[in-house]
Parts: structure tokens; sequence; C-alpha cells
């Protein structure tokens, strides 16, 4: 497909966080774009913004007119369901309807594609690296998985020869990519409902791996099982963090590469697993030819991204962290980054479940790392693209909590519960549409102070 014969691009599903990012990008080269979505948000009136139309019923009549069949794209998001009529309108009429993964295979096909893939840490990871790549004066593109700070959005430069993007696993999303260079940062298990089983999932991640050819141009933890450059923070590896100290609320440590130690980074995420992802970010851009000199700007200047450790409240008797975590390896992840920076603090965490079937899946991790905070509040789970299960329930996952101080509100009580809290130290976790929330508790707790 020649997206140069593309004179119109719509979107169903517009206002996803992934599809916002193509968005931006086929605006910013010349395209008309517009499309649909389910509700507003803050993404879709930013995209408004830049004039892009954008309507909110599933309605066909509100299709632009003058969207051919010859020169549109349609782009489609895997949330949408079968029998949407918008949808069904251009599948009817033969026009090429595409999904978000398979578009960016045909972007990067002709560009230097850097992939990072991973059960957790892509978006970081991805934005740490873009960051690199266009402070470095690199010709880049990025879509990010979520707003950079830096940039206030999920697209990074406007380049015509490097391409930057998350490899999403979920429906074997990644396989449309061409990855040069590429990562993986993790391969847990997750996305059940797709891949059935962990082995069918760890399969998956070969396979994508295997698209790499030159091994040393991949990057792995130590601990998968697939072939590549090894990274880790204080173990040895080919490209490892160590002498790790925290200085004025930043991380400064050093790196070992196989041909030199890089002294003295600077980086301002907490966590170990930012620390993580860092480290391959750096060895991605190490192996392009970035110079050391504007890795390290970079790293430092690297402000993070919405909904990851996201501060909101910082003060000194109020801490306010949002994050996105959704998987019981991301909210440990949160929980040891909260204990390392606020040690012997009161930590009230405030979840809600992403998915059905993830619920269900991980049930029983999601009570033990929920249960490592001092206080839990649970809201209903967020069902996405899925219809309710039975017996899978907010209340049936509280049960299995071992937990003294928990308890499930509505979104109605969420405000008065957290205002009860006697909490030094709050955090907002989930991907559903807790992250609209947000304003509105910061807005309460700042009333308090």
């Amino acid at each position: 497909m020649n997206l140069n014969q593309i004179h119109n691009v719509y979107f169903i599903g517009i206002g996803g966080i992934g599809m916002s990012a193509l968005a931006r990008y086929f605006k910013a080269i010349g395209k008309n774009v517009s499309g649909y979505d389910k509700t507003q948000t803050e993404l879709t009136r930013e995209l408004k913004q830049l004039d892009i139309a954008i309507h909110f019923e599933d309605k066909i009549d509100l299709i632009p007119a003058d969207y051919y069949i010859e020169n549109t794209l349609v782009i489609i998001t895997p949330a949408v369901p079968m029998q949407h009529s918008e949808w069904n309108y251009f599948l009817e009429r033969d026009y090429v309807v595409k999904k978000r993964a398979e578009v960016l295979g045909i972007i990067t096909k002709d560009t230097f594609c850097f992939a990072v893939a991973g059960t957790h840490g892509k978006t970081t990871t991805s934005s740490i690296l873009g960051h690199i790549l266009y402070e470095s004066g690199a010709d880049v593109t990025a879509f990010i998985g979520g707003i950079v700070e830096n940039y206030n959005s999920n697209l990074i430069g406007n380049g015509k020869t490097i391409t930057v993007v998350e490899a999403d696993e979920f429906d074997r999303s990644f396989l449309h990519l061409h990855p040069n260079i590429a990562c993986v940062t993790s391969m847990d298990a997750d996305h059940l409902d797709i891949y059935g089983d962990s082995a069918a999932i760890e399969a998956s991640f070969v396979e994508f791996a295997d698209k790499v050819e030159d091994k040393t141009k991949l990057f792995i933890t130590r601990d998968l099982p697939i072939q590549g450059v090894t990274c880790a923070v204080n173990e040895e590896a080919f490209f490892s963090a160590f002498n790790i100290r925290i200085v004025n609320s930043h991380y400064v440590f050093d790196v070992k590469t196989p041909l030199e130690t890089i002294k003295n980074l600077e980086f301002s995420l907490p966590g170990k697993h930012n620390l993580m992802n860092a480290l391959m970010a750096l060895a991605m851009a190490k192996t392009f030819g970035i110079p050391n000199g504007d890795i390290a700007s970079a790293l430092h200047s690297f402000k993070g991204i919405k909904r990851r450790f996201s501060y909101q409240i910082k003060t000194d008797n109020l801490i306010y962290i949002d994050d996105y975590a959704h998987h019981p390896t991301e909210i440990d992840a949160v929980n040891q980054a909260v204990r390392e920076l606020y040690p012997n603090q009161k930590v009230l965490a405030i979840f809600q479940p992403h998915l059905f079937s993830r619920t269900k899946d991980f049930a029983d991790d999601f009570a033990k790392s929920l249960s490592a905070f001092d206080e839990v509040i649970l809201l209903d789970i967020y069902p996405a693209r899925e219809l309710p299960m039975e017996g899978i329930t907010s209340q049936w996952l509280l049960n299995k909590m071992k937990h003294n101080n928990k308890k499930l509100v509505s979104k109605q009580e969420l405000i008065p519960s957290i205002l009860q809290s006697k909490a030094s130290v709050i955090v907002t976790i989930g991907a559903g549409d807790i992250g609209e929330q947000v304003q509105f508790i910061k807005k309460a707790l700042n009333e308090t102070i």
C-alpha cells in the first residue's frame, strides 16, 4: 500500500492512546484526518485542537462525504465491536480497512525501525529512546503509548528516516513490524484471552525476536529464553547499570558497556524497573551510534510520561502519584518505587482492575500485590472491550485480599473515601478511566493542604 496516494485517513476509535498518535502523525504529514470515538476525553479534545474532526455517535451520516474509496484509509482499533455500523459501512464498500498495527508496519517498513517489545516497560522505554534520538538531532518519529511530559504529546518528532514504535504483543500486533534494532523488556503472561496460556505468548515473542536478523541489535533482560544482548541492573550483563545512588530524588549511576564505562548518568524516574527501561534505551541508542554526551543529556532532561509514576501533588506532608499499572508485576514495581522513596510512610493504593479476563487470570497475584500497600480502595472492573464474566467482580477480588484496611467503592464515593484516609502517600493505579478521575482527586486533595 502506498501512503502517498492516500488523501484521507479515518479512525474508528481515534481517542485511543495508540490511535491518537497515528492521527497526529497523519495530520502532521498533510493528510485529512477525522474519526469516531465513543467518549470524549482529554485526548480527543487535544486532537480537535489540531483541527481533526471527531464525532461520538456511531452514525454513518457523520462520515465525511468526500472520503472516497480510492483515496481513503480507514484505521480501526481492536476494541471496536464487529457490529459497529461505521466499520461495516467501510467493509461493505471495499474501503482499505487496516488495524493500527498493520499501518505501523507499513510506515516502519521503509524506515530504520526501533521496536520496543515486552509485557511491561514498552511506553517508558520507547519514550526515553525517542527523546534521546530527537535530542541528538536524529530524523526520527516516535509513536508512543502515553503522553510524554517533555512534548505533551504521544508523538515525538516528524522525521522520515527513523521510527520508534511500541511492539505490542496484544493480538500478535508486533509481528507486522520490521525492526532493525529491538528490545524485549519482559515476557510475563498477559492477554491470556488472546493467547490461552503463557507458552503461546512466549512463542509469539520468540517469533518477534526472530524478525531481528542481527542478534547484536536485539536487547533483552537476562532471564529471557531468546538470544540477544543482555541488559541488567546490579548484575553482570553486556550492558549493566551499577553504582546506583539517589541524589536529590534522582538516580545517579554508571553503565558498563562492552567497550567502556559511562559514569555519573542522571535519571529522575524512580524504581528499579525504570532504571532498566533507561538502560535498554541507552543500549539501543549507543548501538545506533548516538554519542555518550547526547545520551547523558537526554536521560537527565527526560521528564517522564503522564500516568507513569506521575506526580500530581508533591509536598512535605502529602504525595499523590498516578500510574497506569494494570498487571500484578507493574503494581509490584509501583510499590517498590514508593517504598524506596518514602520509607516508613503509610501508602494508600486506589486500584481500578482492567478487563474481566485479566482480573480472572491473575486474581491471586493481584490480591497479593495490592495487599502489600497499607490501605486499598478498589473500584469496579473497567470492561474496555469485554462483556462481564459471571462471578468475576471487584468484590470477588477484594475477598481474596489478605488485608484489614480495604474497601470497594463507587466512583461517587471515591473522593470522600480518599479524604477519610490518614495516608501520607496516595497512588491511583489502573489502565481504565480512572485516569479521568485524577484531576478531581488532585483538586479535592489540594483543598485539604
